[in-house]
């Protein structure tokens, strides 16, 4: 049983299960894509995902080459209802720029960002797919309802400090996020489609729109792959990026992955490549069994029976 559900994860990353509220048996991380799943990691559970990535830039019109490493941070802890996950997202990077004429170097938080998700609709919640013994078809057939996505919000800010040379503002910044994201599973499972539609950094004068694809594909109980297309548009930066990798999972709480990006233009070209680690803390968890509506339908029919009985007695 356990490897069936360990390959239920694989397929997925992100899968809930159909009638258990938002907690998985293996963990379900965001990593190493940059998609947000649409589901909570449980009310009480921590999980914390880390990752190192380098970095290879250049740039053909300011004619600079740029090289370093990041590392960043997401810590998600469900608290007080099953569907709510607060979240905390650090990125810290290091570079090295040389150009003609001088060489110079960045280095600060590229992004600190806190924030909330919620959960506000679920498409397979209360849903029980009943098997049809008269037709083989019936029960292969296309389940139209996986084109219904989960479908969840974020709301967070962007902290961005004082004199920081990632930011388009030198005396720093206190700016809103918001986030809708969808989830789709397909066919048996194995296949799962994450989006986010992002609008960033709104109350500046640059603000940043964007979205991010993700498509997961499970091989087996351990691995899992992935192929990710993001685009975000302002007056101060656009691009369109590109990005895969793979996922192992090495434990109940814990996953290991890699991943590379890059994008279409010299102005500049980018390549990042990184390696990343995710551990989960779910000893205080709780579960919550959602009944289906068959389970339902016969809790009332018996509450009615005895109602009825008692009137007559």
């Amino acid at each position: 049983m356990l490897k069936i559900k360990k390959l239920v994860f694989a397929g997925t990353l992100l899968l809930p299960q159909l009638f258990f509220a938002q907690y998985t048996d293996v963990i379900n991380s965001n990593r190493p894509g940059e998609t947000m799943s649409a589901f909570s990691v449980g009310k009480t559970v921590i999980q914390a995902e880390m990752g190192i990535y380098g970095i290879n830039e250049k740039h053909e019109l300011l004619d600079y080459k740029g090289s370093g490493f990041g590392t960043d941070l997401t810590f998600r802890y469900g608290a007080f209802l099953e569907k709510l996950e607060f979240i905390a997202d650090i990125q810290y990077q290091l570079e090295n720029f040389t150009t003609p004429y001088t060489d110079y170097k960045k280095n600060d938080f590229r992004q600190t960002i806190l924030g909330a998700k919620y959960l506000i609709y679920d498409p397979f919640k209360g849903y029980e797919k009943t098997a049809n013994i008269y037709s083989y078809k019936a029960n292969h057939a296309f389940n139209w309802r996986q084109l219904v996505p989960a479908v969840a919000v974020f709301a967070g800010a962007n902290f961005t400090f004082k004199d920081n040379p990632y930011s388009f503002s030198p005396d720093g910044s206190i700016s809103p996020k918001i986030m809708l994201i969808t989830q789709n599973h397909f066919g048996d499972g194995r296949w799962v489609l994450v989006g986010n539609f992002i609008a960033d950094y709104i109350s500046t004068d640059y603000p940043s729109y964007g979205y991010v694809l993700t498509l997961t594909r499970g091989f087996n109980s351990n691995w899992s792959g992935f192929i990710e297309n993001q685009g975000y548009k302002s007056d101060f930066y656009s691009d369109a990026l590109v990005r895969g990798g793979a996922a192992y999972l090495i434990g109940k709480n814990m996953q290991i992955d890699a991943s590379v990006t890059t994008n279409f233009k010299d102005t500049p070209s980018i390549f990042y490549g990184g390696l990343g680690f995710s551990w989960r803390y779910d000893a205080k968890y709780k579960e919550v069994q959602l009944k289906s509506i068959k389970d339902q339908k016969e809790k009332d029919y018996q509450k009615e029976e005895s109602k009825r009985k008692a009137k007559y007695e």
